[in-house]
């Protein structure tokens, strides 16, 4: 099983909808539903023309949808109006030309409604995906400017289903529901009033089977709703399960944990399609359920209604468009139904991406573009001082106080302590990844402070001991600090940092592409290439984690001949873990519960015999202390 594990992102709320939509499910409601609904519709000002033209456009879709079941009702009376007087011994002709024009403007309406339906569906789908791209421009940017605490607090989960599957449902639904929606509210007044010119009593007959559809539909959702919450929940370990175990495939297969993981999925899995079919078999009732209840109004109809025929109230042509009327009818109250359900569900997953918008960002100083300056090698540069800094990361927890370092240009500091000491802190500090609560830092006399975070940062390079590379080519890993470096520069860097040789004999050589595992490279090879991307931007200070863990031996020499390279003539902070590597540091500093307690070179904290004596002599044995003394 992975070391680190993720939490699952949920699906999209549109996938979740079974076949009586989503009645029934488990909504997940918003908890401010007007203040954020009015903010999401500020997304879609810019587009209020388009906007209105949908409007338009399903008005006169709806509009001839609904027209033309009386225009069947004419057809039926022109046919069945002769066919009554052929039955009394008159003699009548059918008229074939009212017929054919009936028809054939039956045939427009049915075109040019489905013509106007295409062009709101295309014109929606535009509109929602221009506004969502636009929000999520707007997360993702936001995202780049929030500080590592914010991070530090949220899970990468979390954060990856509010900019992907949050608003994918926004896109997803507001395309299909405000369409919906629109041509609903259109069809129910359409459809009420066109069954009052054929008959007001008739009317009040659909109308009353109202109430039948409403309990239905909320003692089945009632039913139902446990269920769906059931299967939601083992999908959900479902997912988490497999992530769980793909991405710990090598641990999984070292322990023999096959057999156990499989059967553990499939008794998940089998509790999952369990779950899954008793919410799909009580919610299908629903269809059913109208379908009877429609029926019944569909009888009362149809006795009435052929009572009136022979009365002479009404005839069959009025009757049948009223019953088409009258099955049409309850299709936008179910859709309508649908379409409150997820806005719910789309209102809450705005609600989750404008808490990112709403997060407190790092703010610069120094508002315009920073440029970086030629490097002059032959300048001084790289004095750090810390003056009397403070930091914690809870207000009642401090983790350093009062702390005061001076660093001389191309000085190497090694800083050592215990887990928990401070030393990963204190580096952040340097970088601006935190905000200091008190003191101040400053760089060739400068105070970081007053310089924006771009530019700060230009003057670090930083190898850490967990290498970060992205899918791409080699080439524009290195390049990554310096993207408008030449292939020159790029190879002498790799070349410096013993890099080139190894990259030559892959089959692209520099455009070999990492695939989504980097599997293709070794770990070492991973540290030669950020050595060589640190090389390639000339930082004038270096941060260093040891990176010389988990590699063989002369990978390791390799890697401590690149880094020599990389921190002569440069200011170095280095994060030591082994203490043999720090010997020739012109600083050491001996962290402990976020103080400096030690300081000093190799010779005088050993000659001291203090914490850094007892932390030197723990990593060796008398024979390996002899070589290193």
């Amino acid at each position: 099983m992975s070391e680190t594990k993720r939490q699952s992102a949920p699906p999209p709320a549109f996938m979740n909808r079974g076949p009586m939509g989503t009645l029934g499910q488990p909504t997940v409601k918003a908890k401010r539903f007007g203040p954020t609904f009015k903010r999401l519709l500020t997304w879609f000002r810019p587009f209020q023309g388009r906007l209105s033209s949908v409007l338009l456009l399903a008005i006169l879709s709806t509009g001839f949808t609904i027209a033309s079941p009386k225009l069947v009702g004419r057809a039926i009376d022109l046919i069945t109006g002769t066919l009554m007087q052929r039955f009394g011994g008159q003699a009548a002709d059918f008229d074939y030309g009212a017929i054919n024009a009936v028809l054939l403007w039956l045939l427009g309406f049915y075109l040019l409604s489905s013509v106007f339906m295409f062009c709101t569906q295309w014109i929606m789908a535009s509109v929602s995906q221009r506004a969502v791209e636009a929000m999520r421009d707007a997360t993702a940017a936001k995202l780049r400017r929030l500080p590592l605490s914010y991070y530090d607090t949220h899970s990468h989960g979390d954060i990856l289903s509010r900019v992907t599957n949050d608003l994918d449902t926004i896109s997803t639904t507001l395309q299909q529901s405000a369409t919906q929606a629109i041509t609903s509210v259109i069809q129910l007044i359409g459809f009420i009033i066109m069954m009052l010119t054929i008959s007001p009593a008739l009317t009040l007959v659909v109308i009353a089977t109202l109430p039948l559809y409403g309990v239905a539909t909320v003692f089945i959702a009632k039913k139902s709703q446990p269920h769906f919450s059931a299967q939601q929940k083992q999908l959900g370990l479902l997912s988490g399960h497999v992530e769980e175990m793909f991405s710990g495939q090598v641990v999984v297969k070292a322990f023999g944990y096959e057999r156990v993981s499989i059967e553990r999925f499939q008794q998940i899995n089998s509790e999952h399609a369990a779950a899954y079919q008793r919410a799909n078999f009580i919610s299908g009732i629903i269809f059913p359920a109208m379908s009877f209840i429609s029926n019944l109004g569909y009888v009362l109809i149809a006795v009435i209604g052929g009572l009136w025929i022979t009365s002479g109230r009404l005839s069959v042509g009025s009757i049948v468009a009223f019953i088409q009327y009258s099955r049409s009818f309850t299709q936008p109250i179910l859709q309508t139904a649908n379409i409150a359900n997820v806005l719910q569900s789309t209102i809450a997953c705005a609600e989750r991406v404008f808490e990112i918008l709403d997060e407190k960002e790092e703010l610069d100083p120094v508002l315009t573009r920073f440029t970086p300056k030629p490097h002059d090698e032959n300048e001084l540069r790289g004095a750090v001082q810390l003056h009397n800094i403070s930091f914690r990361y809870q207000a009642d927890q401090p983790l350093l106080e009062g702390l005061s370092l001076d660093v001389k240009p191309r000085h190497i500091v090694a800083i050592v302590g215990p887990t928990g000491a401070g030393k990963t802190t204190l580096v952040n500090l340097l970088m601006r990844f935190y905000e200091l609560d008190g003191g101040g830092i400053t760089i060739d006399g400068q105070a970081a402070a007053s310089l924006s975070r771009s530019e700060l940062r230009s003057k670090f390079g930083m190898v850490l001991q967990d290498t970060w590379l992205f899918g791409g080519t080699i080439y524009d890993n290195i390049a990554f600090g310096r993207p408008d470096a030449s292939r020159a520069q790029v190879m002498a860097a790799a070349t410096a940092a013993h890099a080139d040789h190894f990259v030559r004999t892959l089959p692209d050589g520099y455009d070999t592409v990492l695939n989504e595992e980097f599997s293709n490279i070794s770990q070492g090879q991973k540290q030669l290439l950020t050595i060589a991307r640190a090389i390639l931007t000339n930082p004038d200070i270096l941060i260093l984690d040891e990176a010389t863990s988990n590699v063989d031996t002369r990978t390791e020499m390799q890697i401590q001949q690149a880094m020599k390279k990389l921190m002569k003539n440069r200011t170095s902070f280095v994060i030591a873990h082994r203490l043999s590597t720090i010997q020739d540091a012109e600083k050491i500093l001996v962290m402990d519960k976020g103080r400096i307690i030690e300081q000093g070179t190799h010779a005088e904290l050993m000659a001291q015999q203090g914490f850094y004596y007892k932390l030197f002599l723990s990593q060796f044995s008398e024979p390996e202390l002899a070589l290193v003394g």
